[in-house]
């Protein structure tokens, strides 16, 4: 069975290996393309804590020396705390994996007296938001400083030998791991003429949120995970692909 992984470059990396572990054929198309933006950090702002919801953000930085090592960090998941910790943060926190849990987590801090009700958290962000993470915490008496560190832009076009493997019926499945992402395989897969074929297949997808766009497109057999991260993603690909007793 092959597994088509749309995550982009270089998280993918590590979904092929965990795919491969697994005992499935793996395949890449990266439908979003990292491209990190100018940061500038502002030595005289007086920041208490970062807050950041993908580690692509830490990627985009070159945090080397910076006074922001110092803070604490909150982290959206467990991947994304492993990289604040790569990139030399020594205090992090990590939520259970989406924009909602992680608002809760810095909350749920401030309850417990871990911050100031009235912090002032620089947020590390990407081009396009989910959610308005910072003003959901605004609301909530803090002051969130937005710098949008990166963006995604979306690959118009499958590779040639993707496009080949769909049409020889080769593909099993799709992993989805973004809203964003799955609007750019949908996107593709149309360009390519390759819509029917594609979106007849499981398309398995770390949210609910993420499953709206395949079940928008058409796509008929859209399996979401129990929770967002990758183990309960690929548990959902097992329970997808696995045969049905008659």
């Amino acid at each position: 069975m092959v597994v088509l992984v749309t995550r982009p470059h270089p998280d993918n990396e590590a979904t092929l290996a965990a795919l491969r572990k697994r005992g499935f054929d793996a395949l890449a198309a990266p439908l979003l393309r990292f491209e990190p933006l100018p940061f500038h950090d502002d030595d005289g702002a007086d920041h208490d804590a970062v807050i950041v919801t993908s580690a692509n953000a830490l990627r985009a930085i070159d945090l080397a020396g910076s006074r922001l090592l110092r803070l604490p960090l909150f982290a959206v998941g467990t991947h994304t705390a492993d990289a604040a910790r790569a990139a030399g943060f020594d205090q992090v926190i990590a939520a259970k994996g989406d924009a909602a849990a992680l608002r809760d987590l810095v909350l749920a801090q401030v309850k417990a007296g871990k911050l100031k009700k009235a912090a002032t958290l620089l947020y590390l962000a990407g081009a396009d938001l989910s959610r308005d993470l910072a003003g959901e915490l605004g609301a909530k008496g803090m002051t969130v400083v937005t710098h949008t560190a990166y963006r995604m832009a979306p690959v118009a076009s499958l590779p040639g030998e993707i496009g080949d493997a769909f049409m020889a019926n080769r593909i099993t499945a799709v992993l989805h791991y973004s809203r964003r992402s799955a609007r750019a395989f949908v996107d593709a897969v149309r360009a390519g003429g390759l819509e029917i074929s594609a979106l007849a297949l499981p398309q398995c997808c770390m949210s609910a949120s993420v499953a709206s766009v395949l079940h928008d497109a058409g796509a008929t057999q859209v399996v979401v995970a129990a929770q967002p991260d990758e183990t309960a993603l690929l548990d959902a690909l097992g329970r997808a692909l696995r045969p049905t007793s008659t």
